[in-house]
């Protein structure tokens, strides 16, 4: 007997944010008018800042061949909302792709950006793994310590923090990640795993801005992830092998009519006070 699939617990309404005009976002991806506004690399074991306008399309390509990238996201006008990764699991899935949008945190609650591109939609392992993982998170100095009783400075969590400080932005500001080309799973045990990377060069992630947005990126410093480890037979520079660069462009979209009917995505309807009252004052 086939193992029972059951349905998910949140899906869209009609009308609702979370449904999704599918023919809209695949002419936003497949479009060739595109204006090429910035573009660059992130060398191996960095982070950087950028911003996204809105109604523009960021990709993240492994040209070098295959890489992990850690990618935060803020609304460029407001930090304190920033991307929700468990939320966005929820919605949508344990390991995104396209159509799939990344949800802001509350009381703002709303897409941030759309998927519009991905090479590797439909990826899966013999093992189950899948790509562009929700379920994990940013590698840190702390974890690391722990677990292998020595420091080192520049994993996802220090590289984000170092690549948002020109902006006014802090540690304390960088959350969870959405790991891009990463690849992972949960084994019959229910435990996190992770598998190599499979991105080849030219491999490509692309997402539409549907509000203004600050993004960081960290290059992990397990690169692809063929030789992580803990501890003393897993040095930091055993990996470097394993690490590329990878590359940022970020475009404007030239034809007015794509984005004839669009409009920036708005936080959430609700205005309730949590059932918080003002107590009744006698004249």
């Amino acid at each position: 007997m086939a193992p029972r699939n059951p349905a998910p617990a949140y899906q869209a309404t009609k009308g609702s944010q979370l449904e999704i005009d599918k023919n809209f976002y695949t002419r936003i991806g497949a479009s060739e008018a595109r204006k090429l506004i910035d573009s660059f690399e992130i060398p191996i074991r960095c982070g950087k800042a950028f911003v996204v306008p809105r109604a523009h399309v960021c990709r993240i390509s492994t040209k070098y061949g295959p890489q992990v990238g850690d990618l935060n996201i803020w609304s460029k006008d407001n930090p304190r909302e920033r991307f929700w990764a468990s939320r966005t699991r929820q919605l949508h899935r344990s390991h995104l792709t396209t159509f799939d949008r990344l949800w802001s945190c509350l009381p703002y609650l709303r897409p941030m950006c759309t998927i519009v591109g991905d090479t590797l939609a439909g990826y899966s392992d013999d093992v189950g793994g899948r790509v562009h993982d929700l379920l994990g998170t940013r590698c840190d100095p702390y974890v690391n310590q722990m677990l292998s009783g020595k420091a080192f400075d520049f994993h996802c969590h220090s590289n984000l923090t170092r690549a948002i400080l020109p902006f006014g932005l802090s540690e304390s500001d960088v959350h969870d990640v959405l790991n891009v080309f990463q690849v992972t799973g949960l084994n019959k045990d229910g435990q996190y795993f992770m598998e190599p990377c499979p991105a080849k060069p030219g491999d490509h992630f692309e997402f539409f801005a549907e509000i203004d947005l600050l993004c960081a990126l960290s290059t992990c410093p397990g690169g692809d992830l063929s030789a992580w480890g803990w501890g003393k037979d897993s040095e930091a520079d055993d990996m470097l092998d394993c690490c590329r660069p990878l590359v940022v462009e970020v475009f404007e979209l030239t034809d007015p009519n794509l984005l004839e009917d669009w409009k920036p995505s708005q936080p959430a309807s609700y205005t309730g006070m949590h059932g918080i009252k003002m107590p009744p004052f006698e004249a």
